[in-house]
């Protein structure tokens, strides 16, 4: 045990003298390379100590002095000339959409690097104090908050239970798929609201601002608009698939029932979110679209009426549909979603016909 233990602390002990030379000669390089390359730089005239000409700084830059009483042969110019703006600065201060890739590549490559870096550092450092196998943040975190609520346990039971075989086939995967795609429509939503105003004023000019103006604006509302289009999509295909196999029947009723409010749902995802952009396609489709609600017997005229806020379309409606659209149905769709999940943890995947 005590030889463990000295190997243990040499191990160390060369480690860290490893780490101190290694600095030692970065440092030393980076020293090494000021000093060559400003020796180089005022061999070749481009560093002096001398006075510079502020006359002929003038001259070329054509300033033209305000104070009277000093000519342009003035030792110091009358007016300092403006420094070279970074395209960087330029390109999020001034709203010049110039080079706008190459310094999110420059972060994302350099970041990296450092992030790993740091995190290389860090480890090793924690095994040579600890004498214990790395934990990464995520483990300690949920151990962390296990040791407190004892989540853990019921966790395991519904992450953790088998899937069988023939559940392993790619239609088994559209329920999933149309999850993922609500999840997408609500961080893709979540970031098109910070720029949009549900007002009829200003509905359509934040969609043109968000479009031309807003850095990936236009990417990020195309992902909505896909993937609420895909959610449609799989939506339907999954619930085709759960018709065709039978596995509406008992004891899975309420399965299939939960499925059909969430395909409503999704439908008013689709139809609340056409207006919002509050242009003459959104406008008269919402119309056609609220009118079909008259005509269910007896109670047609009050949806007409509760989806319209009055006889036509408004304002009201438009707020009104930007309520049901980010607030309504977004939290029925998750208790709804919630339900289904956990009835399908509890009885389990159907075998086919």
């Amino acid at each position: 045990m005590k030889r463990n233990i000295v190997n243990f602390t040499k191990r160390n002990k060369l480690a860290l003298m490893f780490m101190a030379i290694l600095i030692g000669v970065i440092l030393l390089a980076f020293a090494t390379h000021q000093v060559l390359a400003n020796s180089y730089l005022a061999e070749n005239g481009k560093i002096s100590n001398a006075e510079p000409n502020w006359t002929a700084i003038q001259n070329s830059a054509g300033f033209i002095s305000t104070n009277p009483e000093k000519s342009v042969t003035s030792d110091r110019p009358a007016t300092v000339p403006a420094p070279n703006q970074d395209p960087c600065l330029s390109c999020h201060i001034t709203g010049e959409n110039k080079g706008l890739w190459t310094p999110l590549a420059r972060w994302v490559l350099f970041g990296s690097m450092g992030l790993i870096f740091i995190f290389g550092m860090v480890k090793t450092g924690s095994v040579i104090i600890n004498r214990k196998p790395w934990k990464p943040m995520t483990t300690r975190g949920v151990e962390w908050i296990d040791e407190r609520y004892e989540i853990s346990e019921p966790l395991t039971k519904i992450l953790k239970k088998p899937v069988p075989k023939y559940a392993l086939h790619w239609w088994y995967c559209l329920g999933g798929i149309t999850a993922f795609l609500f999840v997408i429509q609500a961080i893709t939503g979540i970031m098109l609201a910070f720029y949009y105003k549900p007002t009829p004023e200003a509905a359509l000019a934040s969609i043109q601002y968000i479009e031309t103006q807003v850095h990936f604006g236009s990417a990020i509302r195309a992902i909505h608009h896909w993937a609420a289009n895909g959610m449609i999509v799989m939506c339907i295909a999954h619930m085709l698939r759960v018709f065709i196999m039978g596995v509406y029947k008992p004891p899975r009723e309420m399965n299939w029932v939960s499925g059909v409010v969430l395909l409503i749902l999704t439908l008013v995802f689709g139809f609340t979110g056409y207006l919002l952009p509050w242009d003459q396609t959104a406008y008269w489709a919402t119309t056609v679209g609220t009118s079909i609600g008259e005509s269910i017997p007896i109670i047609g005229d009050l949806v007409l009426v509760f989806l319209r806020v009055g006889w036509d379309v408004t304002g009201e409606t438009l707020s009104r549909f930007y309520a049901l659209h980010v607030i309504v149905v977004p939290i029925a769709t998750l208790i709804f979603m919630l339900a289904h999940f956990i009835m399908i943890r509890r009885q389990g995947i159907a075998k086919p016909l």
